[in-house]
Order: structure tokens, then sequence, then C-alpha cells
């Protein structure tokens, strides 16, 4: 599934900060545009788990329908 992410990146004294404007909590800094780049893909992937863990603890011993979603993106 191909989701697709706004990445946004500002240079400051110390060298980038980058988020993601879809995602709240995904966002870094990194000395470089590179590294910035790098620590953005990884802070994705740590707020995506981190959502499925909270949200699998939530919903813990309760009925749930769960399914893939395609092409989902605007």
């Amino acid at each position: 599934m191909e989701i697709k992410l706004t990445a946004v990146y500002r240079k400051v004294t110390e060298g980038y900060i980058g988020f993601v404007e879809e995602l709240p909590g995904a966002n870094t800094q990194g000395a470089t545009l590179e590294e910035t780049r790098e620590n953005l893909r990884e802070a994705i992937q740590l707020v995506l788990e981190a959502n499925r863990m909270l949200s699998e603890e939530s919903l813990s011993g309760q009925e749930v329908i769960r399914e893939l979603l395609v092409n989902c993106a605007a």
C-alpha cells in the first residue's frame, strides 16, 4: 500500500528540522538535510508503531473488525 505524506524541512542554525504535515508527532532534526530525511523516515516508523500499539492496548478484549485500507490517500 502506498501512502503519500508531505515532509517539510526548515533550515535552522544547527542544521535542519523536519516534520510530516499529515502525521502529528513525526518530527526530527539533523545536521544535514540528508540526515534529517533519514531521521524523519525513522520517526514515521516509530510514530506508526506506537500508534498501533496504543490502539491495540485500548481495544484489548473488545470485539473489533480490522481491515486493510488501500488507496486511501487523497
